[in-house]
């Protein structure tokens, strides 16, 4: 029965994107930073419970403690999304002035063809900094920013944007920018994208500005030159003043974590009013990134696979549709086991989130 409604369904059926991250083999910078082969593996295996009934440590299920090197382990994580409603991954691009990080898994992925699964980028355009372990002021890799070097950028990332399985929204390919106020100009990093772009014969970009943790209330898109915003989930409401009152009554004053509850989380997001601008919904399946904070962890516990299919499925309807009635939801994430945030079966759960994003897919 499911076989023969899908096609039927196809073209209403709401389209899922989940952030993708690649930090799961070993790099030469990290093994500099972190230590001989360090991946997001060793700081989840070290996560530990900080009060009663907190789940931690977050271990992999089904696909295992996998290495991002492996094709195998690519076309694994393909396959199970395929099967469960995701349409696509966004893998999070780290660029800083032509040096990259973190690429191999992507690169390989555009050089074999495979796995026949869609894919967009999210430019990470951060400066990074030791700031999991609490030294804020140490800088590992420092952005700067020129128009130079958004040219630079876009040409190299056009072949990719050539790939047929890039995504595409009405017709046009898709481009977040994490931070889009730390760019210098904006709106002129835009236009030097688009007119490459158009240069090159793809026509244009679709630019989305994400409203993340450091920008809770937002950026019009139309101010910056961008397409549309995408409301980053959880935008900073884990370190809402009211938290600190469960603080105390966890009583963890040598971490000091920053705890909440999911549903608290979602009803902020449904009682929210709605931006005038065009945006796209974010839903997380869980948050608790204690495994990468030793102390100041934000944590939300209470997620439950209904409670994130009623979200995943208020923010489908929450979508609107764009020219080819196609209704656009992100998901955080797809494998950010480190932040406790995974779509990917765990110990605990299995495929019970999974499970549940097909539900709402197929409704």
């Amino acid at each position: 029965m499911v076989e023969q409604a899908l096609p039927q369904k196809l073209n209403a059926n709401p389209r899922f994107i989940a952030f993708y991250l690649p930090q799961f083999y070993p790099t030469p910078y990290n093994d500099a930073w972190w230590g001989k082969g360090f991946t997001e593996w060793t700081n989840v295996v070290k996560a530990r419970p900080r009060f009663r009934g907190h789940y931690q440590p977050h271990l992999p299920a089904d696909l295992g403690f996998y290495d991002l090197r492996l094709p195998e382990t690519r076309d694994a994580q393909a396959e199970l999304g395929k099967q469960h409603g995701i349409y696509g991954f966004c893998y999070y691009h780290y660029w800083f002035s032509g040096k990259r990080i973190l690429e191999r898994p992507l690169d390989e992925v555009l050089a074999s063809g495979k796995p026949d699964f869609p894919f967009c980028i999210c430019w990470a355009n951060e400066t990074w900094k030791k700031t999991w372990v609490g030294r804020s002021t140490v800088t590992l890799l420092e952005q700067n920013f020129s128009f130079e070097d958004d040219l630079i950028h876009i040409r190299h990332l056009i072949p990719m944007f050539e790939d047929r399985r890039y995504i595409r929204i009405e017709g046009k390919p898709l481009v977040l920018v994490y931070r889009v106020e730390l760019l210098p100009e904006p709106r002129k990093t835009a236009e030097i994208w688009r007119n490459e772009a158009i240069k090159a014969g793809l026509g244009d970009l679709f630019l989305v500005n994400v409203q993340s943790t450091y920008l809770v209330e937002g950026t019009n898109p139309d101010l910056v030159g961008f397409d549309a915003a995408m409301r980053f989930e959880p935008r900073g409401n884990a370190t809402a003043p009211t938290v600190v009152r469960a603080w105390r009554t966890l009583k963890s004053p040598i971490h000091n974590d920053r705890v909440t509850s999911y549903e608290r989380i979602y009803r902020i997001w449904r009682d929210a009013p709605q931006p005038l601008y065009r945006h796209f919904e974010c839903v997380l399946p869980m948050w608790d990134n204690t495994a990468r904070r030793a102390r100041r962890a934000g944590i939300i516990r209470g997620s439950t696979p209904e409670l994130y299919e009623r979200w995943l499925a208020d923010a489908v309807k929450r979508s609107t549709p764009d020219s080819e009635d196609l209704r656009w939801v992100f998901i955080n994430a797809w494998n950010e086991w480190g932040e406790g945030c995974h779509l990917e079966p765990c110990e605990k759960w299995g495929t019970a989130y999974l499970e549940a994003t097909q539900r709402v897919w197929l409704k």
